[in-house]
């Protein structure tokens, strides 16, 4: 006879299902909101509550010339997620200084609202990634609808503002002051140019090359750089790594910001990279922090790193041959054991952050 405080097989079953779909439930309301997230950014909603004090929605519409009930019920749901506060007996709401600063405050390095349309990407580009998961073929960058390529510009370049020159190009040994005495930098799978534009911002005395294969997203770069006022300073190129192993210059620092994962066959980037460095020179890996087993690679950081990688980084990878795939989750391990093949003599991981590894090599 079963205890009266011990649930039957099926009762454990269904307490079961009902905590998994609250769970789904919990991320179909992420979701959702996701959006609205991206549309208190783009509105200017965030920015008008951040500028001080508690505000009834009227105002908040009239600051932003948006429509009231939208405004409302906009915020009501902030309210529902926690992002907002709400008083019910003056009917006004807040938006806290500590989510303005995530929310509200495009200089900060926990800025994240940008990351918002890589998300909306993967919707709008859903179809074409279902026939690459059962092709094999893979997705090219390229093929990416276009918010992808500004809003990973913004999502990393805070971050990279914060730590490249500051703390992580001061972590390999002697490179800030060949840098800051004049040296020669490749940054390769340089996108928009938000890392070599601030590199070359840190150090006016040396000279920077950045590579990419999407012609696109080098004409922006050049942009960005004039517009930067750097662009004497940075030479673009339409190219993929493996032109470095023709190159005649000799390059003090060899950068892969977030890139190298992305790559069809990292191995022949990081070879390639070798045959251009200086006899002194480094080779900086900047990827997103992982540890070594699956396993290990747990909890909303991974998950979202998971989740692009299977989208964009393996198809990308895939679409060009695919020879490693590492995915942005690698961990150090493996991206040593690239860095080792390729023919560096030391490699050793320089820096941890919640979302980067820093691995330095030599030759």
């Amino acid at each position: 006879m079963q205890s009266p405080t011990t649930n039957s097989p099926e009762k454990d079953m269904q307490q079961r299902i009902e905590q998994f779909a609250g769970q789904v439930v919990t991320d179909l309301a992420a979701a959702m909101a996701g959006v609205m997230t991206n549309l208190g950014h783009k509105l200017g909603l965030y920015h008008a509550m951040a500028e001080g004090g508690a505000i009834s929605s009227e105002e908040l519409a009239r600051r932003t010339a948006t429509h009231e009930r939208s405004v409302r019920e906009w915020l009501n749901g902030q309210v529902a997620g926690g992002y907002v506060r709400f008083d019910a007996s003056t009917n006004r709401y807040q938006l806290p200084p500590e989510h303005a600063f995530v929310l509200a405050n495009p200089g900060s390095p926990a800025f994240l609202p940008p990351a918002f349309d890589v998300a909306a990407s993967l919707w709008r580009d859903e179809d074409q990634i279902l026939a690459a998961f059962r092709s094999g073929g893979g997705m090219g960058w390229h093929e990416h609808d276009c918010r992808l390529f500004t809003a990973t510009e913004s999502f990393f370049r805070n971050g990279y503002r914060a730590h490249l020159t500051q703390s992580w190009i001061p972590s390999l040994s002697g490179v800030h002051e060949r840098l800051a005495n004049g040296g020669q930098v490749a940054d390769l799978g340089c996108g928009h140019g938000a890392s070599i534009i601030l590199m070359a911002q840190a150090f006016p005395k040396s000279r920077f090359v950045g590579i990419d294969y999407h012609e696109s997203s080098i004409n922006v770069a050049r942009q960005r750089a004039q517009e930067a006022g750097v662009a004497d300073h940075i030479r673009f190129e339409v190219a993929t790594p493996r032109v470095l192993a023709k190159s005649k210059e000799k390059f003090d620092l060899v950068c892969f910001m977030d890139s190298l994962h992305d790559m069809g066959d990292p191995l022949e980037a990081v070879w390639a990279s070798r045959q251009a460095m200086a006899p002194d020179g480094a080779l900086m890996l900047v990827e997103p922090f992982a540890r070594d087993r699956p396993e290990e690679n747990v909890g909303p950081v991974a998950r979202m790193y998971y989740s692009a990688s299977a989208g964009l980084c393996t198809q990308n990878a895939l679409s060009q041959g695919g020879r490693y795939s590492l995915g942005a989750q690698a961990g150090a391990a493996q991206l040593l054991a690239i860095v080792k093949e390729a023919g560096f003599g030391s490699a050793r991981v320089a820096m941890e952050t919640p979302f980067n590894l820093i691995l330095e090599a030599r030759l």
